[in-house]
């Protein structure tokens, strides 16, 4: 009899695991990358015209994290290459996270927290080296959008060049291929410790780069860390290196004193690739005037985000408003797009739906000059000062 009770339990085990690993991971981005049921503005035919004529770029999203092929239109969370065809993207930069502290909060996050993305990298089957290492994952998400690309290399195109960016523009055809694909990473912990590791990113793809995520590491202090402090040594010969290799610095997720000291030692474009403004949403992770104004000094954006963390709400208009904003204090040409799609977020829509930024756009009374710079080509302009390799001596 305890033999029989004992084989019973073993096998309801595996058939549980099974199922764990089978449902588990699409059910918790189900419940952690969400669209809101709340009504959207009808969209007239001037802002389907117009947005139909778009060069459009968004600097953040997260779909390499999530156990889907983003080759595949999915019927969840927010971005796929289906659905950037749908909302007439010509580039897409993906972004590889590899920690995220148990508990998460904009105030306080230990980098000794349990880190919820071991976890998804088990519970997701990825390969043994992910499981304990962010480098091994950055690696992974790397390799994974560079698999994409091979496996539709009409459709999704690889950005490392400025060269690659004119290439993929200048083959985009009526069915909206190719796309681009640019790979950055959501905070260098991930080097872990290791100067090197930047070099291997580098060789994997990667062209941009934030310093931090939701905690303090080895570079610099996070807005949402426990000391909140500057650059470190290490962090400054970083980012000293990635100007060089040609690896935009992303200020996304520093604190105060890590934005103004990147800002003091910039020599090339810096962006905010995915938030707000204070002005707008008084949430720790916007931007202030000054440091508005110190992104525009550097000729750079700031990729404005969809979700409530940067524009305190998920409407469209919520979003122009961060736009106009930003466009009143240091002019147009240094507003974004920086969606923060799959990244553990709830939006108002997806990218098949950015029609909607265009009409809230036009809505508020910008130019259609203003909205292709907007859009995407204030962004372009950045990427292709910011991915070409620094010359000697500059």
């Amino acid at each position: 009899m305890i033999g029989k009770i004992l084989k019973f339990t073993a096998m309801f085990l595996v058939v549980a695991l099974a199922a764990f690993f089978a449902f588990g991971p699409g059910m918790a981005e189900r419940s952690m990358n969400e669209i809101t049921d709340a009504p959207l503005p009808e969209i007239s035919e001037e802002a389907r015209a117009l947005h139909a004529t778009l060069t459009i770029v968004d600097l953040h999203s997260d779909t390499l994290m999530w156990k889907r092929d983003p080759l595949e239109r999915s019927g969840r969370g927010h971005m796929d290459l289906p659905r950037l065809i749908d909302g007439n993207v010509a580039l897409q930069v993906f972004s590889s996270v590899t920690k995220s502290p148990a508990g998460l909060n904009f105030d306080r996050n230990s980098a000794d927290a349990r880190d919820d993305i071991t976890l998804l990298a088990i519970g997701q089957l990825q390969p043994y080296r992910t499981w304990f290492s962010p480098f091994q994952r950055s690696m992974y998400h790397a390799a994974r959008l560079e698999d994409a690309a091979t496996r539709a290399p009409d459709a999704l195109r690889l950005i490392r060049t400025p060269a690659d960016i004119d290439a993929m523009l200048a083959e985009r055809d009526a069915t909206g291929r190719p796309i681009g694909g640019l790979f950055s990473v959501e905070g260098l912990h991930n080097l872990e410790g290791d100067g090197d590791n930047l070099q291997r990113l580098y060789d994997a793809g990667l062209r941009m780069a934030g310093l931090t995520h939701f905690f303090d590491n080895e570079l610099a202090g996070s807005m949402h860390g426990e000391a909140k402090g500057g650059l470190t040594p290490f962090g400054r010969e970083m980012v000293g290196e990635m100007e060089r290799l040609g690896i935009i610095v992303d200020i996304a997720h520093c604190s105060h004193q890590c934005v103004a000291e990147v800002l003091a030692m910039a020599r090339r474009p810096v962006v905010s690739s995915h938030g707000g403004v204070q002005a707008t949403c008084a949430v720790n992770r916007n931007l202030s005037d000054d440091e508005i104004r110190g992104v525009a000094a550097t000729g750079g954006v700031i990729g404005v985000g969809y979700f409530d963390g940067a524009v305190c709400g998920t409407s469209p208009a919520q979003i122009v408003a961060a736009m106009r904003y930003i466009a009143d204090l240091v002019g147009v040409e240094h507003v974004a797009l920086g969606s923060d799609y799959d990244g553990s977020v709830e939006v108002g829509f997806d990218t098949a739906q950015l029609v909607q930024i265009t009409q809230a756009l036009l809505d508020d009374g910008f130019t259609e000059d203003e909205i292709r710079a907007i859009m995407g080509l204030n962004a372009l302009r950045v990427l292709r000062a910011g991915i070409a390799p620094m010359e000697q001596g500059a």
